[in-house]
């Protein structure tokens, strides 16, 4: 049995990396992004940790399936083509499929865990 303890969402236990995601383009004000990798498997798809993003808004393409469990912050999310809105905020869990493409805007800065599929 193997069992990872991550860090803290206030204190993780890797080093940030805080450069924008691939995928992740800002489109409004002036958004920034951490992520901390706790853990990555060894043939690296399947990847949790913890993220952090100030105020603005990013145009997104998701190559990969996201759960997300949001600790602070509010998000809205909106689809390309469609319009459709989603709003989440500090308590609230979602998942992203691969394959979304629209906007992510944090509306309050955003701390989060995540867990990433890659196909």
């Amino acid at each position: 049995m193997t069992i990872t303890a991550f860090g803290k969402y206030s204190a993780p236990k890797s080093t940030p990396i805080t450069a924008d995601l691939d995928g992740w383009k800002p489109i409004a004000g002036t958004p920034s992004m951490k992520t901390w990798i706790e853990n990555k498997t060894a043939d690296g798809k399947f990847l949790t940790g913890f993220w952090e993003a100030q105020p603005g808004t990013y145009h997104v393409t998701y190559k990969a399936d996201e759960l997300i469990h949001l600790f602070e912050g509010k998000v809205t999310l909106t689809e390309d083509g469609t319009g459709k809105t989603a709003q989440f905020s500090a308590g609230d869990s979602f998942q992203i499929d691969a394959g979304f493409v629209g906007t992510w805007k944090t509306e309050a800065t955003i701390r989060k865990i995540f867990a990433i599929r890659i196909a």
